[in-house]
């Protein structure tokens, strides 16, 4: 399966990764269930909730005036069993 699968890495992503909750970028027409799937097989981890949000598309200005277009996007945010972790969002540590 081709099918984008992005993470984000916010301040809010990156605390909520801290309980077991990973946020990612999805396509629009990926289903809760294939989004369950798709990350299985990528992070080989046992996901136990998928919860989806849509965002709308709009046009935003920069500070010189220009516009520019947000497309719509999809995100998924997954909890994970037990202590099961995905690298991606670990921080580093000094």
């Amino acid at each position: 399966m081709n099918a984008k699968l992005i993470p984000v890495l916010t301040e809010k992503s990156l605390r909520n990764a801290k309980e077991g909750i990973y946020t990612f970028r999805v396509d629009s027409s990926l289903t809760k269930h294939v989004i369950r799937k798709l990350i299985e097989e990528t992070f080989g981890v046992n996901v136990t909730k998928v919860r989806t949000i849509k965002e709308q598309g709009r046009i935003k200005k920069n500070y010189r005036g220009q516009r520019r277009e947000i497309m719509p996007s999809k995100k998924a945010m997954v909890s994970l069993k037990g202590k099961e972790k995905i690298d991606l969002f670990e921080e580093a540590t000094k």
